[in-house]
């Protein structure tokens, strides 16, 4: 089922679906360029835009690969919040059924129901996970594939090494794995699929593009970054992230001293999100920043991307 997505890549790689940055002309830019591309389905606002978004979606990405048959866009995906809290779930989640959206990515709680819904049609489901313990549910629970969302991750991330993490996942579950976390660079890529990875998640290298949906300042913050600067805490969420220190000092806040969040008080879905406000102000960045240090295309990203895996790759089979 993994060739079902990644035929057409031209890079084993998943755009991560971030907060307010991931709209359609992100989403369309990395299909186009050959990664798979994702927008987290609450970006989408109010509910009834989300039709308009998988409609603009599909019929671009559609239109792109009749011009483009030799190479044709990659399939996209849809996160999906699967916490008691969004009440927008059944509405978003009929909406991928209805367009047969490829991969649904789940996050925050046992996607049970949504495989179901999912596979009826189809699709796949991926699921976010940042412990074991997540990892078995999400395998018990049918997913086709696991998102390793390890240490250094942006936005919500988990504690454990890459290292650690893939090797205890791959002994039960065999699979589509994707890694995350500090994943900016073609050969980041390469060791990932070295170690096992089927695939990679990268978000912040992608905050940094043209057609990213984020602030000018919050693009220039991602450059002048350096891994010292990402603050990782549960106060914004409830739920502990990974956050660039410099806009967390711009709301007026020591990083330093940041009190523990409230999990109880996170919410999602038409009612709002209490990572809403937050990460509209205080930006989400992962600990790979210090390995983007221009603002380009999508397109040029991937390009360079892809250049350095396939020399990596080369430089791999010669040791």
């Amino acid at each position: 089922m993994l060739n079902d997505l990644t035929d057409s890549l031209a890079l084993p790689v998943i755009g991560s679906p971030m907060f307010i940055v991931s709209g359609p002309e992100l989403v369309i830019a990395q299909c186009q360029a050959g990664i798979i591309g994702a927008f987290p389905a609450l970006n989408a606002r109010p509910a009834e835009a989300l039709r308009q978004w998988l409609e603009q979606i599909s019929e671009q990405l559609r239109q792109y690969s009749d011009e483009h048959p030799d190479a044709p866009a990659a399939p996209f995906a849809v996160n999906q919040i699967v916490h008691p809290t969004n009440d927008r779930l059944e509405h978003d989640v009929a909406l991928c059924a209805e367009f047969e959206v490829p991969l649904v990515i789940t996050s925050l709680h046992a996607p049970n129901q949504v495989v179901e819904q999912v596979h009826a049609y189809g699709g796949q489901v991926f699921h976010d996970v940042t412990t074991l313990r997540h990892a078995r549910k999400a395998v018990e629970a049918g997913v086709d594939g696991l998102i390793l969302v390890c240490q250094g991750a942006g936005g919500h991330a988990g504690r454990l090494n890459p290292f650690a993490f893939l090797a205890e996942v791959r002994a039960f579950f065999d699979g589509p794995l994707v890694l995350a976390g500090s994943i900016t660079r073609g050969e980041q890529i390469a060791a990932a699929r070295a170690m096992g990875a089927d695939m990679v998640y990268m978000g912040t290298r992608f905050i940094a593009t043209q057609e990213a949906n984020a602030e000018a300042s919050y693009k220039q913050m991602v450059l002048e970054a350096a891994a010292g600067d990402i603050v990782y805490t549960n106060l914004f969420t409830g739920v502990h992230g990974n956050y660039l220190r410099q806009s967390i000092e711009a709301a007026g806040l020591d990083p330093n001293a940041l009190p523990e969040g409230d999990k109880s008080a996170m919410r999602y879905g038409s009612g709002g999100s209490s990572k809403a406000k937050a990460w509209r102000d205080i930006w989400g960045a992962g600990q790979g920043v210090g390995s983007i240090d221009s603002l380009e295309s999508v397109a040029t990203s991937v390009a360079t991307l892809s250049r350095d895996y396939r020399q990596a790759l080369d430089a791999l089979r010669r040791l």
